[in-house]
C-alpha cells in the first residue's frame, strides 16, 4: 500500500532534527535551526508540526485500523493477501504492508520532534515578548502528552520498546528495548503531570488557557489539541491496558464529571454515522482526533478508513479491501431495536446505518463515510477522496471504560448505569423500523437478556466502536480477565499479542531483539 504523504507537514514547519542510523528516524527539518527557535511562530510551527507527524503515524498504510479491527477482529479480507494474512495474526509473512507495520520508526520521528521542541521551546521564550509562559506551558503540556500517547500506543503494538528522551543534539546512539511497565509508568506520570496544566477547551476563556491561543478562537481549536479530558480519557486507557481498574474508574471518573466543563455530550446514532457527524471535520465531541479537514484541503486517498471499506454503492468501487461477513454481522447486532443496524425474522432491514448492500455479496461498513466534505453528493462517489477524523477516544468510549472497571471490581450497579447510558441512545427504534426518542422506551441491560454485566458491556464496545480501532485491544483485555480460551491465552502468555520487530531494524541495531513469539 502507498505509503501517506501529509503535504499540511510542510506547512507546519517541522524541525524534528536530524539522527544517525539507530532507530532509523529520518530527519524532518525544513529550515535552518539556526535561524529557529526565535519567535512565536516558531513555536506554532513546532507544536503543530508534532500533531501533524502523529496523524501520519496513525495513517501511513491504514495502520491505525489494522493494527486495531483488522488483525483477529470482525472484518474479512475477499482480495487482498496482506490483509487476510494480518486477520489470522500471521505477522511473519512476507508482504510489504505487514514489513511496513512491524516497523516503529513512524512512532519515533513523534518522539524525535517532540524531544527537540521540549528541549528548544524555552529559547522562543526568551527571545519573543510576544510568547507568554501561560501559552509555553501549555504548549509544553501538550507535546509531553503527544510524546508519552506515542509510547503508549508502541507499547500496545511491540511490548517493550527503545526508550529515549533526549535528542541528544539530533544524533541518536543504538538502544536496546526498555520493559514496557517502565514506559507505562513513565505514560502515565506524563499524562499526569500534562491533564494539571492542559485546558478544558482553548480560546474558551478557562483559567488555565486565558485569551486567544495562538490569536485564534475557541471554534479552531475545539476538537483539534489535546485537552485536559483528553488526557484523563487515555490515561483511563492507559490503566486499563494494565488491569489497573481502580486508576480507570478514577480517570473516567474525571472526565464523566466534568463533561460540562469540558463541553462534552453524548451523541445520537444519528451523529455517529451520518456523513457530516463526529468523523467530519473537527469537532468538540472528538476528545482525541487527528482530522483530515476538508476545508483545509487535508483530504486523502488513503490513510482513512473508508480506503478500506467502502465499495459500491457509496463509492464506485466494485469491492471493498475489507468487509463483515453476514453471518458476523447477525452474530453481533442481535437486538431488533438497534439503530444502528437491525434486521428482523422476515430479513427486512430495519437500520442500515452501521451497513449498506446487505443483500449483496459483501455488506459495506458504512457507519463511516465522509467522502469529499461529507455531503453525500451523487458526484462525490466517483473521487474516493476522504476526510474523515482519525477519532482515538470519546465520552462513549470513557464510559464504557468505566463500566468495564465497576464490572471488574464487582460494583455491579455502577456498571449497569454505565452500560445503560450508552444503550439509551442505540436501542431506540421501534418493530416499524422508526426511531423513539423517549429515552424510557429502549431496553435496559437485563441479565436474562443479554447475560452477564462483564459480557455486556465488551458486546456493546465490539457494536459501538467498531471501525474505531479499539477491537484488538479489547479483545486482549477480554481474555486476559476471562482466561478461558485456551488460544487466546497461548497469544498473551507467549507474547504473541504483539507485533513482531521489523526485520530493518534488527539488521540496523545489534541491541534489538526479535519479540521471541515470532523467532
Amino acid at each position: 500500500m502507498k505509503r501517506i504523504i501529509l503535504l499540511s507537514l510542510v506547512s507546519f514547519g517541522l524541525l524534528a532534527g536530524g539522527c544517525n542510523k539507530t532507530l532509523d528516524v529520518d530527519s524532518t527539518r525544513v529550515v535552518n535551526e539556526t535561524n529557529y527557535w526565535r519567535s512565536i511562530e516558531d513555536a506554532r510551527a513546532g507544536i503543530m508540526g508534532v500533531y501533524g507527524l502523529t496523524r501520519a503515524a496513525l495513517a501511513d498504510n491504514n495502520g491505525h485500523w489494522i493494527y486495531g479491527d483488522v488483525r483477529m477482529g470482525n472484518f474479512d479480507a475477499p482480495i487482498r493477501q496482506d490483509l487476510k494474512a494480518i486477520i489470522r495474526n500471521d505477522l511473519n509473512a512476507q508482504y510489504p504492508v505487514v514489513e511496513e507495520l512491524s516497523n516503529w520508526r513512524r512512532f519515533y520521528a513523534i518522539v524525535n520532534a517532540a524531544n527537540i521542541f521540549l528541549e528548544r521551546i524555552p529559547e522562543v521564550r526568551a527571545q519573543d515578548p510576544r510568547y507568554t509562559e501561560n501559552n509555553m506551558n501549555v504548549d509544553v503540556a501538550q507535546v509531553r502528552f503527544l510524546r508519552a500517547f506515542a509510547y503508549f500506543y508502541m507499547v500496545r503494538i511491540w511490548g517493550d520498546v527503545p526508550f529515549i528522551v533526549s535528542s541528544r543534539e539530533g544524533t541518536f546512539e543504538n538502544q536496546p528495548r526498555t520493559d514496557q511497565k517502565a514506559i507505562l509508568d513513565f505514560v502515565q506520570d506524563e499524562m499526569t503531570a500534562a491533564a494539571a496544566v492542559l485546558p478544558y477547551r482553548y480560546s474558551a476563556e478557562d483559567i488555565q488557557q486565558p485569551g486567544l491561543y495562538y490569536g485564534v478562537g475557541a471554534g479552531r481549536w475545539d476538537g483539534a489539541l489535546v485537552r485536559k479530558a483528553s488526557a484523563w480519557a487515555i490515561l483511563a486507557e492507559v490503566a486499563a491496558w494494565q488491569g489497573k481498574y481502580a486508576d480507570v474508574s478514577t480517570f473516567a471518573t474525571l472526565v464523566i464529571n466534568d463533561m460540562n466543563k469540558a463541553s462534552l455530550s453524548y451523541i445520537t446514532t444519528d451523529e455517529l454515522t451520518r456523513p457530516q457527524g463526529i468523523f467530519y471535520d473537527k469537532k468538540i465531541n472528538q476528545l482525541l482526533a487527528f482530522g483530515f479537514i476538508w476545508g483545509h484541503q487535508d483530504a486523502s486517498f488513503a490513510g482513512n478508513i473508508e480506503s478500506l471499506t467502502l465499495a459500491e454503492p457509496v463509492v464506485n468501487k466494485s469491492i471493498p479491501d475489507i468487509f463483515v461477513p453476514k453471518d458476523s454481522i447477525l452474530s453481533i447486532f442481535k437486538e431488533t431495536n438497534d439503530a444502528r443496524f437491525n434486521i428482523d425474522t422476515t430479513g427486512i432491514t430495519r437500520s442500515d446505518k452501521y451497513f449498506v448492500n446487505f443483500q449483496g455479496r459483501y455488506p459495506v461498513f458504512s457507519k463511516i463515510k465522509v467522502v469529499q466534505n461529507g455531503s453525500n453528493s451523487p458526484n462525490d462517489a466517483n473521487f474516493r477522496l476522504f476526510s474523515s477524523a482519525i477519532l482515538l477516544t470519546r465520552l462513549e468510549e470513557v464510559t464504557l471504560l468505566r463500566a468495564e472497571a465497576f464490572a471488574v471490581l464487582g460494583e455491579t450497579t455502577r456498571a449497569i448505569e454505565d452500560l445503560n447510558a450508552v444503550r439509551q441512545r442505540r436501542y431506540n427504534v421501534d418493530q416499524m423500523g422508526l426511531v423513539n426518542n423517549n429515552a424510557d422506551q429502549f431496553i435496559r441491560y437485563s441479565e436474562p437478556l443479554h447475560g452477564s454485566v462483564f459480557e455486556a458491556i465488551f458486546k456493546e464496545r465490539q457494536k459501538e466502536f467498531m471501525g474505531e480501532g479499539h477491537h484488538f485491544y479489547d479483545l486482549v483485555r477480554y481474555h486476559k480477565i476471562k482466561r478461558k480460551d485456551p488460544m487466546w491465552l497461548d497469544l498473551i502468555n507467549r507474547g504473541g499479542i504483539y507485533w513482531p520487530v521489523s526485520r530493518k531494524l534488527l539488521a540496523q541495531n545489534p541491541l534489538l531483539t526479535q519479540n521471541s513469539y515470532w523467532k
